[in-house]
């Protein structure tokens, strides 16, 4: 029985059955999930969250090769220290490469705050500004990797210790030294589609948004990355 007088009411297999297919449907149809969500940003969004899965997968292989290698890990105070001066100072190099990428968060957040102004000029300039020190960041790291290469550093060995460390290193920081390259390329072509007013005959800016979610997001990543990486 379905139905157990006026007062009150059992749903059966049919209407549970309906029941989720009608969840099915608004999800799918993107009637209710999504309504007031555009439509690049949800795909944004669904990027950037199997981005992380796969960053995830990353660092946590990362910290389980370290933790079960029975050689000594590399000390990344000296390996990544230069000699500026006469002097060895650890890290130099990785902290004014962080300086550089977090400052081109906060341009980027001034771009879009100007985008939804509708300031072509100013949200141009900070987009252009952006991508070139997300670009700045990219030149720094093949210093580094240059670097560690000549100082003997491959995928397969390691001159200061446990072998792992040249593959992680490579993979982890390669990887995610692509996604700032490919957000520099972006960054330009969307900001020059800016400055030639295509969006504001369109009168949309929310491309400039939907950009700097990627960027911000590529910045966060290279918080963890140094944390556990270079840190630790």
């Amino acid at each position: 029985m379905a139905r157990q007088g006026t007062a009150g009411y059992t749903a059966g297999p049919s209407a549970q059955a309906e029941g989720w297919q009608e969840i099915v449907a608004d999800l799918s149809a993107d009637r209710k999930a999504f309504r007031n969500v555009p439509w690049g940003k949800a795909m944004m969004w669904l990027f950037l969250l199997s981005d992380t899965f796969v960053f995830g997968c990353f660092l946590t292989s990362y910290m389980s090769v370290r933790m079960s290698t029975t050689m000594a890990w590399p000390n990344p105070s000296e390996v990544f220290a230069l000699t500026i001066g006469g002097a060895h100072i650890p890290l130099i190099l990785i902290a004014i490469m962080t300086f550089v990428l977090i400052s081109s968060s906060g341009t980027m957040a001034m771009a879009v705050n100007y985008a939804y102004r509708r300031d072509r000029a100013r949200t141009a300039a900070l987009m252009l500004a952006t991508a070139a020190l997300g670009a700045t960041f990219v030149g720094m790291q093949a210093f580094e990797w240059t670097k560690l290469i000549s100082e003997g550093v491959r995928p397969w060995a390691n001159p200061f210790g446990a072998a792992q460390f040249g593959s992680t290193f490579f993979m982890i920081t390669g990887f995610h030294g692509l996604h700032v390259s490919a957000g520099v390329i972006y960054l330009s072509v969307v900001a020059l589609k800016v400055a030639r007013g295509d969006y504001e005959r369109k009168g949309n800016y929310q491309i400039v948004e939907i950009a700097g979610l990627y960027w911000h997001f590529v910045d966060l990543v290279w918080v963890f990355i140094f944390a556990f990486f270079y840190l630790w």
